[in-house]
């Protein structure tokens, strides 16, 4: 039995998934009603194969689209990283607002393309009076669009056009990423002579700066580290990163950081987890990085609901930009020092060593494959030497007579 003829019927409303169709069977006993069939985009058929009948669709009830109480409130928690869901949150708001704004109000939730269209045009104008940056923005429409409903996301097309547009304007202009100056060796070792390391404050931030060094930690990663995944060796730290950026299935990364003379990461482990031990502090659960007063004592973080007894990612950029400020370092090549020119340094360093770009995407767990370690970390500053053109003798070469 063949399909003779197909009749498509016209959609109930423009997008829909399901497509239903007409088909006249025509075989030894001809039947008075067409029957009716469901065809999407997704539908594949081999020779000969009938697509499925209207009439068979699954017999669901009502209990088959109904949760639980107790699913409710696990779908209720947050399934984004802390600093992720904050910056959405916010930027959401701000989109919120602004649709609440308009006369009259537009709706944010599903937005339609045309209000997606005329936000992102708003951002791009606030951007162009100095107040964004085009990566800023492109954060910020990237947010809204993964926040509305998968299957009814605004096109995006003439926004992303305007914004590569705007960006190519503004880099003309003289317009300059903002990006953290790379903490490379020498300018590590100024900052931990800044660090009094008879005192527990000191001795914290030591282990800090060159744990952050030597395994390339993102904030985040360094704060959320738990005294369990941190063993001391005699040579080197065994240390294990649960989850990163990068790391969405959340399957971890466990490298080996061996000593060197000049960090002396193994000396400076030790005195932090001895100060961790005599506060008490040192539960495998517990947190390796800790808030602490100025005399050097546990500071009172009942206050911290989200954070909990874990070093906020801000403290840590903090000390670093004081550490940096006192070695007389705020700014190297012309970029601030922050918490993240721990991550740049070392890639800087290896680069200069000629580690290959597959290892140090491990050990700064890029993605696999990535080339953001050579295309965003990369400060490695250029000396007159390396110019191509000193390779021509002065006054050029003699031609021969």
């Amino acid at each position: 039995m063949t399909i003779e003829r197909l009749e498509r019927l016209e959609p109930e409303s423009r997008g829909a998934e399901l497509e239903v169709v007409d088909a006249e069977l025509v075989g030894p006993e001809q039947q008075s009603e067409p029957v009716r069939h469901l065809l999407t985009r997704h539908t594949m058929l081999a020779p000969g194969e009938m697509p499925p009948r209207a009439d068979e669709r699954p017999p669901w009830t009502e209990d088959d689209f109904r949760v639980t109480e107790e699913d409710k409130e696990d779908l209720d928690e947050p399934d984004l990283a802390e600093n992720t869901r904050i910056n959405r949150d916010s930027t959401i708001r701000a989109f919120q607002q602004w649709c609440a704004r308009q006369d009259p109000p537009r709706v944010a939730y599903p937005c339609t393309t045309a209000t997606y269209t005329s936000y992102g045009l708003h951002l791009i104008r606030r951007g162009k009076a100095g107040e964004f940056k085009p990566d800023t923005v492109r954060q910020y429409m990237s947010r809204i669009w993964n926040w509305q409903p998968a299957d009814m996301r605004p096109d995006p097309t003439r926004v992303r056009g305007k914004m590569r547009l705007w960006r190519q304007e503004w880099a003309a202009a003289g317009g300059e990423v903002d990006r953290a100056a790379a903490l490379t060796l020498p300018y590590l070792l100024r900052c931990l002579e800044q660090c009094d390391e008879s005192t527990n404050i000191g001795k914290r931030d030591a282990f800090m700066l060159t744990l952050a060094y030597c395994n390339l930690h993102r904030r985040a990663e360094l704060t959320d580290l738990l005294v369990k995944q941190v063993r001391i060796l005699p040579t080197g730290l065994l240390v294990t990163t649960a989850t990163s950026k990068t790391d969405r299935q959340a399957k971890g990364a466990t490298e080996f950081i061996a000593d060197r003379d000049d960090i002396r990461l193994v000396d400076r482990a030790k005195a932090w987890f001895a100060v961790l031990k005599e506060l008490e502090a040192d539960a495998p659960a517990q947190p390796v990085f800790r808030a602490l007063t100025v005399t050097g004592r546990l500071a009172n973080r009942k206050l911290a609901t989200r954070r909990g007894e874990r070093m906020k990612g801000g403290a840590v950029n903090e000390r670093v930009q004081l550490l940096a400020g006192r070695a007389g370092i705020p700014y190297v090549g012309g970029k601030k020092v922050r918490a993240h020119s721990l991550r740049a340094g070392p890639n800087t360093d290896m680069i200069a060593a000629g580690v290959p770009l597959r290892e140090r995407n491990r050990r700064g767990r890029w993605a696999e494959g990535s080339t953001t370690a050579d295309t965003v970390y990369d400060r490695t500053l250029i000396r007159p030497e390396d110019d191509p053109l000193s390779k021509v003798p002065l006054g050029g070469h003699t031609e021969p007579a």
